[in-house]
């Protein structure tokens, strides 16, 4: 057998500045092919849908992933609340048809804020059927649904599910073959540390994986996280998603961005001296 293929490597667009089309000039000028968005979507038009279409083959970028609940954060949409769960459906539909329409394969989850009052086992058990019923409507779709835990103690200090470690515990307990866990980097460092022993063990249930430093969320090789052995267990895996640069770039962010790409690239190849330029 050879050498895996290089994963899709996309950027995150919410982390750049300037107007949509701006965004997608810096990703193309860095060399990506592919971008992600969280919430942008939720608001188009189908002229603007056909417009960002448009603007996107004129760069040559595609769209891989979305999330599934744009301002989850200010709307009762949570994945941990059954009194939510027709919202949060409705939410996964509307972003699957958006999905498709855009060529994407991805559609993120986020658990939503812990509910207070609640055990912690009923709103697992509320996740666990949230994200079955959505598994379902993407499964017809052809669509795998990512679930993301994001850290508690810097970025989302109400939210559910904060570990990688807590997300295999709950895509086993799912059992759906459309959820999968979306494994952060930056995430759980900040929240657990032992990135690649994780990394690891949640091998078998990663379809996605984002990217950045700590401390401050920006560009790999600006903190403590040695990511030439990230990268390195990445390719041990057999990982075959999407990698995306989801940080906020400290300088020109085309150049930044070129750079993360390359060190990715160079990661992958073999060739660390190359890749740790950055460093």
């Amino acid at each position: 057998m050879g050498e895996p293929a290089v994963p899709l490597v996309s950027t995150m667009l919410w982390t750049l500045q300037g107007s949509f089309e701006e965004r997608l000039e810096v990703a193309a000028g860095a060399g990506f092919r592919s971008v992600q968005l969280v919430g942008e979507y939720a608001q188009w038009s189908s002229a603007r849908l056909n417009e960002v279409k448009g603007l996107c083959r004129s760069f040559g970028l595609g769209i891989d992933t979305l999330l599934a609940t744009p301002a989850w954060d200010s709307r009762p949409v949570s994945m941990v609340d059954p009194a939510q769960r027709e919202n949060f459906l409705n939410d996964v539909r509307t972003a699957i048809c958006r999905a498709q329409d855009l060529g994407a394969m991805h559609v993120f989850l986020l658990s939503g804020n812990a509910i207070p009052g609640r055990t912690r086992e009923e709103q697992c058990d509320s996740l666990v059927e949230a994200a079955r019923r959505a598994g379902d409507l993407a499964a017809r779709a052809g669509l795998m649904l990512p679930l993301e835990p994001i850290n508690s103690l810097v970025d989302r200090k109400e939210f559910f599910l904060n570990t990688c470690v807590e997300g295999i515990q709950m895509i086993r307990r799912i059992d759906h073959p459309h959820i999968r866990l979306l494994f952060d980097v930056y995430h759980e460092q900040v929240q657990a540390g032992n990135i690649i022993q994780t990394l690891k063990a949640a091998a078998p249930y990663i379809a996605a994986i984002h990217v950045a430093d700590n401390p401050g969320r920006h560009e790999p090789g600006s903190g403590e996280i040695h990511y030439e052995n990230v990268y390195q267990a990445i390719k041990e895996i057999g990982f075959e998603g999407a990698v995306a640069m989801e940080y906020y770039p400290r300088g020109d962010p085309l150049k930044i961005l070129a750079q993360s790409r390359e060190q990715f690239r160079a990661c992958w190849a073999g060739t660390p001296t190359a890749a740790a330029a950055n460093r």
